[in-house]
């Protein structure tokens, strides 16, 4: 399905572009503009958009950055979107716009409608987003519930950016944990057949939802699996056991509204011509790979350390503090030796834009992984890691007992069964992703301001009972929001002068550059946050207007202010319903 064509350019894309030509103006077309950023002011009381140009461009134009300043600023002086320049501190250039400009940016929003924001940034550029990858031993946890909205919205975000992106599931089917699944699967195999099986071993998985399988298993090979030995069983039963736990995983995955485009197989890379083997040999020849040994880690125990020669990586040559092992002992392949082949492939696939989502456990394993991309690409790839942190699974405050069914955790199905996917996804975004999160039962569905998903999807429903309301007043009003807003477009925005009305304006306009910020960072907390803050003035100028009448949005004996006001509410209702959409997030019309 072909992307949504990008949008024009935004207000603060097109002040930039001013800025950039007023620069060019007058240091002439060489002017390195890379660094030039036009963002709103740190004190909105200096104005409506500051510019760093004078402090980036002065080196160059070997000039100090105030006396710069101060060229540029009587340069912008004279631009039509532009009612007042000021030069703050060493340099910075303070942009005060013109009322009229706020009222076509909002235009442009009513225009565009969900597709507002929309932008080429990433210019069509192929980015692979893995997430989640949990061992297919068991049920998805809260914590994985964490990385998976994580990922999500990060994927249609940087879709809306202008990426074609791809989002993959790393399965981890090989290796001793599948192992340890398969004969856990084989013990609830036999209790199937009716064997007591008394309790489980310790190092299996004694929790019930291996039941299934062992069912399955019995109905299909009877009591023929328990005369074979362990050797012929075991490849029968972890197969089904894989199989089975993805199926469900899967099953928790879309009941959180996650799919995914790929589902890579760790299984394929040792046994479709061993690839991990053809990975180290290519690294190998570029002497990446080596002979040799490794001293005792620091603050370890000596006598513990194997002081062996091994199979090592050159990660030191990467920025890494240690070169790190390929084979284990045995012979056996390392999870990195693995991990190395699988982000191969993905560069032979055609990315070299790979963004990975892993758990808080697995930070120190970044920098190597890294090296490793730099190596398999010849320099060309980037991998950024994003880490997530743990969640704190409350109850009004205390922690949650584990579950009865996973016995070690709580599944991250039960959590969606009991609150509902868009209150789980908001508030998983709700905080930065490399930050401990308290995920409170109770108050996730609580109606007040304190639960962020209620009152954002709060400020979308008061606006469409807003429009509810309207057609009562004004009947040739239309339902439809398309039909609406291209109806809102001719309405007089210049009736839109009090603060509060303005303020919202001015966030509205905000929208698509913290929708690039976003991308760009790769950090989609920064949409949440954005609609939170902009549901919260809308509820405050909703509020007002029940206070003060001349604020209402609705004047029955005055059809221009109340387009105008309209318009303006239309526009909150597009941004919220837009941003909401990125983070799969629900935009209810009545709350219920």
């Amino acid at each position: 399905m072909p992307a949504a064509p990008a949008q024009p350019p935004h207000l603060f894309a097109t002040m930039l572009s001013r800025v950039h030509a007023a620069c060019v103006a007058l240091l002439g077309p060489q002017a390195d503009l890379s660094r030039v950023l036009v963002e709103p002011p740190r004190d909105p009381t200096h104005g409506d958009m500051a510019t760093n140009a004078a402090m980036v461009l002065a080196k160059d134009a070997k000039q100090k950055p105030r006396d710069l300043a101060e060229k540029i600023a009587e340069a912008l002086r004279s631009d039509d979107h532009v009612a007042a320049v000021s030069v703050a501190g060493p340099g910075f250039i303070n942009l005060t716009l013109k009322p009229h400009v706020w009222g076509e940016e909002l235009r442009a929003a009513l225009a565009a409608g969900t597709d507002y924001g929309r932008s080429d940034l990433g210019a069509g550029e192929k980015v692979n987003v893995e997430y989640v990858s949990a061992n297919p031993t068991g049920p998805m946890h809260v914590g994985h519930c964490r990385g998976a909205v994580f990922g999500d919205a990060l994927a249609n975000l940087l879709a809306f950016a202008g990426y074609d992106v791809t989002r993959e599931y790393y399965i981890n089917d090989a290796g001793a944990q599948v192992d340890v699944l398969a004969r856990s699967a084989f013990l609830r195999y036999r209790e199937a057949l009716g064997e007591d099986i008394g309790a489980i071993p310790e190092g299996l998985y004694p929790a019930d939802y291996l039941m299934p399988v062992g069912g399955e298993l019995a109905a299909e090979h009877g009591f023929t699996l328990t005369a074979k030995p362990e050797s012929e069983w075991l490849p029968v039963v972890r197969d089904k056991a894989v199989a089975m736990m993805m199926d469900a995983i899967r099953d928790d995955l879309a009941a959180l509204n996650v799919h995914f485009d790929e589902f890579f197989s760790e299984r394929w890379l040792i046994e479709d011509g061993d690839a991990v083997a053809a990975t180290i040999e290519v690294l190998r020849a570029s002497g990446e790979v080596y002979e040799g040994r490794l001293p005792p880690p620091k603050g370890g125990a000596v006598e513990d350390w194997e002081d062996r020669e091994q199979t090592l990586f050159r990660s030191t040559d990467f920025g890494d503090d240690v070169d790190r092992p390929l084979k284990k002992s045995d012979s056996s392949y390392t999870y990195f030796a693995s991990d190395i082949a699988y982000h191969k492939s993905k560069v032979e696939r055609g990315f070299l834009n790979l963004i990975d989502v892993w758990g808080a456990d697995h930070g120190g394993y970044v920098k190597r992984m890294q090296a490793a991309v730099k190596a398999v690409s010849g320099g060309k790839a980037t991998l950024d890691v994003k880490i997530v942190q743990l969640v704190r699974l409350l109850r009004a405050g205390e922690p949650v007992k584990m579950s009865k069914r996973a016995g070690e955790f709580v599944t991250l199905r039960e959590v969606v069964d009991e609150v509902g996917k868009d209150a789980v996804r908001f508030d998983m975004l709700f905080r930065k992703n490399d930050a401990v999160l308290d995920f409170d039962l109770a108050k996730v569905i609580e109606h007040s301001r304190e639960n962020p998903v209620f009152y954002v999807q709060y400020g979308h429903a008061r606006g469409e009972s807003v429009f509810r309301n309207a057609r009562e007043a004004f009947p040739d009003l239309p339902a439809a929001a398309a039909e609406r807003a291209a109806w809102l477009k001719a309405a007089s925005l210049d009736r839109l002068s009090d603060e509060g009305e303005m303020a919202i304006l001015r966030r509205i306009a905000l929208y698509p550059r913290v929708l690039e910020g976003a991308a760009a960072a790769h950090e989609p907390h920064r949409v949440a946050f954005y609609l939170y803050e902009l549901a919260s003035e809308f509820h405050t100028l909703w509020t007002r207007g029940k206070d003060l009448p001349h604020l209402r949005f609705i004047i029955q004996n005055d059809r221009e202010t109340t387009m105008a006001r309209l318009a303006l509410v239309q526009g909150v209702v597009i941004v919220l319903a837009s941003g909401l959409a990125l983070l799969g997030v629900e935009a209810p019309e009545e709350m219920r």
